[in-house]
C-alpha cells in the first residue's frame, strides 16, 4: 500500500486545488471521487455543435480569481456572456412587453445592492418594486393582481440566482462580496472541465502530477480519525477498500454533509460543526438543455406567465409556470438553456425525459405565438443535482439564521484537531466560504486554504 501524506475525499473545485496544490508542495496525495470524473458541481457534457454545462457555467468575476487567472496564464481564451433578454408573454401577444422588460431591469438593478436592515430579500424587494411603481407607474400599484404576478415573477427569479427555494427564506444582508471585473465569464467551447485538466496537469496532454494518485467510482462511507493523536486516519469506502494517511481534507457537498455526517464521522463532528451542518442551507438550480438543427431564436428570453393562462394549466403541468428564463450557451450555437429551481427542480428531476421535452417545447411554443413555429429538438440533457447522491444540491446561500451566526460557514470549514492541536479532518467546499460561496472561485479558494493549513501550518 502506497503512503500518502494526505487523502482529499472529492475532486470538484475544491477538492481538485486541494490536491493539485499539496501534490505540486511535494506532498504525495490520494484523491477519493464517487463519480467517474473530476468537476464535481461543474460538468461540461458535448451537446449540439460545442458543449454546454450542466452545472457551474460562469466566472463570477475576474480580480482576484484562481478560476481566472488560470485561464489567462494559459492563455485559454475566455468570452464575457451577454445576459440581456428579449421578454415573452404566454398568451403569444406583446402586450405590456416594453413594461415587463423595463420591470425586470429594475430588479435585475436592485439585487445588485444589499438592504440597509436586517430583512428577508422578499421584504427588501417588495418594499423597493412598491416605492418603484409609486414613483414610475403608479396607476399600477391598485392592479393587485399585476402586482402579486410580478412579485412572484421576481420571486422565482431570486430563486433562480440564489439557487433558493423561496426569497421569504433568503437573507437582504450577505457577506458574499463580488470580485471586480465582469460577473458572466465564459469558457464557451473549452468547456468549464478545462479548470480541472489544468488543476490537475492533464490540459493539451499533461501527463497528470507524479505525487497525486487519482481513484474514481471510490464513494467514502466512513472517516475515523485518532482524536488521542497517535495513529492515521483511516478512510473507508463503499467496496471496502481502506486508506490511510496522517490528515484527510473532505470537499463533499453541504448537501452530502446534511445526508451522511452521523454515518461518515468516526468519532461522531462536535456539536458546532453539526449545528453549521443543519444551519447553512443547501439550495437547488437545475437546467433542461436543448439543442436544435440550427437556431431558430435571437437571444436569451424572459418568460412572463400571465395569472390566466397559469391558471388554465392542468394540474400536472404546473410546473412549467416556474420556468420563467432561458440563456444561449457560450459553447454551443445551437442549443438553449432553461432553469428550474427549488421545489420544481425537485419535481421535473422525478420527471420522465419524454415528458419533460415535450412540454418544455409547448411551453416555448406558447411563448413565441403563433408566427414562429418552434421545431423538434434533436436532443435534451438535464442536470439532477439533487437527485445526484453525491451532491443532494447545487450551492449553498444565506438564509435569515446566519445573520445572528456571522461565523457559521468558518464553523464548517474550520479543522477537527487532535490532542496535539494536529489537523486531522479538514473541510473544503464553497459553503465554507463566507464571501465567495456559492461559486466555483470560492470553492477553489477554500481547497487551496486547506492545502496551505498544511504545507505553511504558521501562515494559516
Amino acid at each position: 500500500m502506497a503512503a500518502y501524506d494526505t487523502i482529499v475525499v472529492g475532486l470538484g473545485a475544491a477538492g481538485a486545488t486541494a490536491a493539485g496544490t499539496l501534490a505540486r508542495g511535494g506532498r504525495r496525495v490520494l484523491a477519493l471521487e464517487a463519480a467517474a470524473r473530476a468537476g464535481g458541481r461543474v460538468r461540461t457534457e458535448r451537446c449540439g455543435d460545442g458543449v454546454v454545462e450542466l452545472g457551474a457555467e460562469w466566472i463570477h468575476g475576474q480580480h482576484p480569481s484562481r478560476v481566472y487567472d488560470l485561464a489567462v496564464q494559459n492563455n485559454i481564451s475566455v468570452i464575457t456572456q451577454d445576459l440581456d433578454f428579449d421578454v415573452f408573454r404566454s398568451d403569444g401577444t406583446k402586450k405590456d412587453v416594453e413594461l415587463i422588460n423595463e420591470l425586470i431591469l429594475f430588479y435585475y438593478n436592485v439585487t445588485e445592492h444589499q438592504s440597509d436592515r436586517n430583512e428577508s430579500i422578499a421584504e427588501y424587494l417588495t418594499r423597493k418594486f412598491k416605492k418603484y411603481l409609486a414613483e414610475n407607474h403608479a396607476d399600477l400599484l391598485s392592479d393587485e393582481e399585476f402586482v402579486e404576478n410580478f412579485l412572484e415573477l421576481m420571486n422565482i427569479m431570486v430563486n433562480n440566482l440564489m439557487a433558493s427555494y423561496d426569497w421569504n427564506e433568503v437573507s437582504a444582508i450577505s457577506d458574499y462580496v463580488p470580485l471586480d471585473g465582469n460577473q458572466y465569464t465564459s469558457w464557451h467551447r473549452h468547456g468549464y472541465k478545462t479548470f480541472f485538466e489544468i488543476l490537475l496537469n492533464t490540459y493539451n496532454n499533461g501527463l497528470g502530477l507524479p505525487m497525486l494518485d487519482i481513484k474514481f467510482n471510490t464513494d467514502v462511507t466512513s472517516i475515523s480519525w485518532p482524536r488521542d493523536g497517535t495513529g492515521d486516519v483511516v478512510v473507508t469506502c463503499r467496496g471496502g477498500e481502506q486508506y490511510t494517511a496522517p490528515n484527510v481534507i473532505v470537499t463533499v457537498s453541504l448537501g452530502v454533509l446534511k445526508e451522511r455526517h452521523t454515518k461518515l464521522f468516526s468519532p461522531p463532528l462536535p456539536e458546532d460543526k453539526i449545528e453549521a451542518i443543519n444551519m447553512i442551507s443547501m439550495g437547488l438550480l437545475d437546467k433542461i438543455v436543448l439543442s436544435f438543427d440550427k437556431a431558430w431564436w435571437s437571444r436569451n428570453m424572459a418568460f412572463y406567465w400571465t395569472v390566466e393562462d397559469k391558471r388554465k394549466l392542468p394540474e400536472e403541468d404546473k410546473w412549467m409556470a416556474k420556468i420563467v428564463d432561458s440563456t444561449t450557451p457560450s459553447g454551443s450555437s445551437n442549443t438553449l438553456t432553461l432553469w428550474t429551481c427549488g421545489e420544481n427542480a425537485k419535481l421535473v428531476e422525478t420527471l420522465p425525459e419524454e415528458v419533460v421535452k415535450t412540454k418544455v417545447v409547448e411551453l416555448l411554443q406558447r411563448f413565441m405565438g403563433a408566427n414562429v413555429t418552434v421545431p423538434q429538438p434533436t436532443s435534451m440533457l438535464r442536470s439532477t443535482w439533487y437527485s445526484n447522491p453525491f451532491t443532494r444540491g447545487s450551492y449553498s446561500y444565506d438564509n435569515l439564521q446566519m445573520i445572528q451566526h456571522p461565523h457559521i460557514r468558518e464553523t464548517l470549514g474550520s479543522p477537527l484537531l487532535d490532542a496535539a492541536c494536529t489537523p486531522r479532518v479538514l473541510f473544503a467546499g464553497e459553503a465554507t466560504e463566507r464571501t465567495g460561496y456559492g461559486t466555483v472561485h470560492g470553492a477553489s479558494n477554500s481547497g487551496y486554504r486547506e492545502a496551505m493549513r498544511l504545507l505553511q501550518p504558521s501562515k494559516v
